[in-house]
């Protein structure tokens, strides 16, 4: 099995930095992106490899934050969050601070906070039951954070894809993909 060494920019707080990932580690991702649960021994016998391998590898990506962790995915709906919607939100912090950030993301029906280049300073993706509660969190929430000047909400429709699972460039091997 080739072992292609490439440089992978991965993300963390303050931009990019390098991670070598081989071939390996790429199709290791690939499996586990598809099932967050799979054993080690199914990837060991996916890849031909041995187990304790496999194991090894995803130990060293975890350490090296470039696995950063496993969770279930959950139905919004069936738990009552129906509404989805993205919040455009002008603050009034200065480009390095990130209060009006933090006070975002400590709220629990915000699923995700962008800061972001332009007119605004940050996109927040939100899930609610309803058009009333996203009034009430608009309001009662958001609003009345003092930095915040203005707000835009883009209500969600239809979601034609939402996913996590990220294009790893592993070699198309037929048991990696869904």
């Amino acid at each position: 099995m080739a072992n292609d060494l490439t440089t992978t920019e991965v993300a963390s707080g303050r931009g990019a930095r390098s991670v070598s990932l081989d071939t390996v580690d790429r199709q290791i991702l690939e499996l586990l992106q598809v099932d967050g649960r799979m054993p080690n021994a199914e990837i060991a016998r996916r890849l031909g490899m041995a187990p304790s391998a496999i194991f090894d590898r995803i130990r060293k990506l975890e350490e090296r934050r470039v696995i950063t962790g496993y969770e279930a995915r959950v139905d919004a709906r069936a738990i009552g969050l129906g509404l989805t919607a993205f919040i455009f939100v002008r603050a009034d912090d200065y480009v390095a601070s990130a209060r009006t950030g933090d006070e975002l993301r400590r709220i629990p029906e915000v699923l995700e906070v962008h800061h972001i280049a332009g007119e605004d300073c940050y996109l927040v993706k939100i899930r609610v039951p309803d058009t009333e509660a996203l009034g009430a969190l608009l309001r009662e929430r958001i609003g009345t954070m003092k930095s915040v000047r203005s707000t835009r909400t883009t209500i969600v429709l239809g979601t034609l894809k939402e996913t996590y699972h990220l294009p790893t460039g592993a070699p198309s091997n037929g048991e990696a993909q869904r």
